[in-house]
């Protein structure tokens, strides 16, 4: 605790200093104020974290956090603008997402990975959005989706095949949604029919995040349309596959350095001719069942996503808000910005904890699918309110791109769109409800 206030006094002393240094530049990492304690709460019992507060972490998790907050501030801060203008992520970043160990999470050891635990996944993509919502994305799905996926239904040889490669160097793809499977994910229309003993697949999908960097897609597609969506099987499918063609990414309003690609399958080809039944990702008929249980888990990761987004924003603009002055004073020393401050605040600490909670109970192997969609919900709502408030107490200069809040602003807005919409996660807690009682 000592530790931080000291760094607190030094960063109030730094703004004495200078006349609104908090807006030097977006490409430098701000000054950021500790809206939240976490950090300092490092607590372990002997009995484990089962009645410690939300925000007390384990060493490792303490380590991660640090350490990709590092990694966010020193190599992605300085790259955020020139990304989102030339919707392209750099591959300096990618690679060191690798050479961090952050693409690989809770991928074993054995196999290449960081052997950590899902609630440190969580803390990465938080602490990356604070800095950066599409780096965050890019790990996210790596981490909550891809890898979990493989760890999970992958045999043995599947997984020494391709965990080796995703906890090091190649990005992996989710392909799921199509032009009419969107909220209705089961309605897909991509088939893959049986050829003896392999599959040839044809049929499009949209919206397929990472798709520019992806060497590995897992495609979702329907062996049996007789039987409706349990027909659907997940396909293991390398990039370099024949029949594979990928579109023009889309010319996104937020997260544009994330890539976001429509896919065409054309009779897709693997090895001499098509597609071997070793490339189908646990049983068939049971990709519908892969396809919740990781949008279950990436809901929380978007959450995180979303929270990160939204205290790194609120973490920049409120210097801004205690220097700029106005009749005489401060604009932070008038009390409705005070009580918008405060609002705001509360309602990302809210946040925080629901997130905190869903991945937690995942972690204990609990019942977290309410929970998650809460959390994502809320998350994703609340991301969307702070940084449009966040452009209003920064006046002109937040409207403009020499700022990181108008960029915080556009990245928010896809929180309650993808992964489930807003209304999506609302049905799901109310089902969960109405069976509750």
């Amino acid at each position: 605790m000592e530790g931080s206030a000291v760094r607190l006094l030094r960063c109030s002393a730094l703004l004495r200093r200078n006349v609104l240094t908090c807006l030097s530049s977006w490409k430098t990492p701000p000054c950021v104020l500790k809206s939240s304690q976490s950090e300092a709460l490092l607590s372990e019992t002997n009995n484990g974290l089962l009645c410690a507060p939300l925000q007390t972490f384990t060493k490792e998790e303490m380590m991660i956090k640090r350490t990709v907050k590092k990694f966010a501030q020193e190599q992605v801060a300085p790259l955020v603008s020139t990304m989102d203008e030339n919707s392209k992520m750099e591959k300096s970043v990618i690679q060191g997402l690798f050479q961090q160990g952050l693409m690989g999470i809770e991928i074993d050891p054995k196999y290449g990975g960081t052997g950590a635990s899902f609630f440190s996944s969580i803390l990465v993509i938080e602490e990356l959005a604070r800095v950066d919502a599409s780096v965050a994305l890019l790990c996210d799905i790596q981490n909550t989706v891809i890898n979990m996926l493989i760890r999970k239904h992958g045999t043995e040889e599947q997984k020494a095949t391709y965990l080796t490669k995703l906890a090091t160097e190649k990005v992996g793809s989710f392909c799921l949604s199509e032009a009419g499977a969107g909220s209705d994910p089961f309605s897909l229309k991509t088939r893959a029919d049986k050829k003896g003993d392999y599959y040839v697949i044809n049929g499009s999908k949209m919206w397929i995040s990472s798709a520019e960097h992806a060497e590995l897609f897992l495609v979702m597609a329907n062996v049996d349309l007789t039987v409706g969506y349990k027909g659907i099987t997940c396909f293991l499918v390398d990039r370099d596959t024949e029949g594979l063609h990928i579109g023009k990414a889309e010319n996104k309003m937020g997260i544009r350095a994330s890539s976001t690609c429509p896919l065409t399958f054309e009779n897709l080809k693997v090895d001499k001719r098509l597609v071997p039944e070793a490339n189908i990702l646990g049983q068939i008929g049971h990709g519908y069942k892969y396809a919740m249980g990781s949008l279950n888990e990436g809901r929380i990761g978007i959450a995180a996503q979303m929270l990160g987004l939204a205290q790194g924003c609120f973490d920049y603009t409120v210097p801004y808000t205690k220097e700029r002055v106005q009749f005489g004073k401060r604009i932070f020393d008038f009390q409705g910005l005070q009580h918008q401050v405060a609002h705001m605040a509360t309602q990302l600490e809210a946040a925080r904890l629901l997130t905190y909670n869903a991945a937690r109970l995942l972690e204990a192997g609990r019942s977290f699918i309410k929970e998650a969609s809460m959390a994502k919900y809320y998350a994703s709502e609340i991301a969307g309110l702070t940084t449009s408030k966040c452009m209003e107490w920064m006046g002109g200069v937040g409207y403009t791109k020499d700022y990181p809040v108008e960029k915080y602003f556009r990245d928010a807005k896809i929180g309650t769109i993808y992964e489930g919409t807003s209304n999506i996660q609302l049905n799901t807690i109310a089902k969960h409800i109405s069976a509750e009682y």
